[in-house]
């Protein structure tokens, strides 16, 4: 086998189409184009999204559009029913949840809401309570601590 003796695999190699070359090529006339319009003319470049002048569909729409605050927290929820699994009078910080696995990770604060009831006292450290849970705590004899947030990870 020589270098200057090899070639591509038959069909692999596609020739440019050329157009404008006469009816018998196929592609002559309008050179596939079709006739007449805005997409026939040279210089035609119309925007994504553009409608021919018709009111577009992204702006008939406008509660399509909107925004995403980057600058959200997002928390991670724990409810007060998930406490349950401590023994009464112990202390619950992120640390002892993510042990415990009501947590998966403590990149994100913590926020505890009210879904679910608590038996027994605890004493429930996170960054942030709902005003419910506060209460539902507070109400079987257990305290409620705020702790500052941690430098965000992610």
């Amino acid at each position: 086998m020589r270098q200057d003796r090899l070639s591509p695999a038959a069909g692999s190699k596609i020739g440019r189409k050329r157009v404008g070359r006469g009816d018998g090529s196929g592609h002559g006339t309008y050179s596939g184009r079709g006739c007449k319009g805005q997409k026939s003319r040279s210089g035609n470049s119309m925007r994504p999204g553009f409608e021919g002048g018709q009111l577009p569909l992204i702006k008939r729409l406008p509660e399509k559009r909107g925004f995403v605050n980057i600058f959200r927290t997002e928390y991670n929820v724990v409810n007060v029913g998930d406490l349950d699994i401590f023994e009464a009078g112990s202390e619950v910080d992120p640390e002892r949840l993510a042990a415990a696995g009501v947590v998966k990770s403590l990149r994100r604060p913590i926020k505890i809401l009210a879904d679910g009831d608590i038996a027994q006292p605890l004493i429930v450290k996170a960054h942030k309570f709902s005003t419910a849970a506060k209460a539902k705590i507070e109400a079987v004899g257990g305290k409620v601590e705020e702790v500052g947030h941690a430098a965000k990870a992610d």
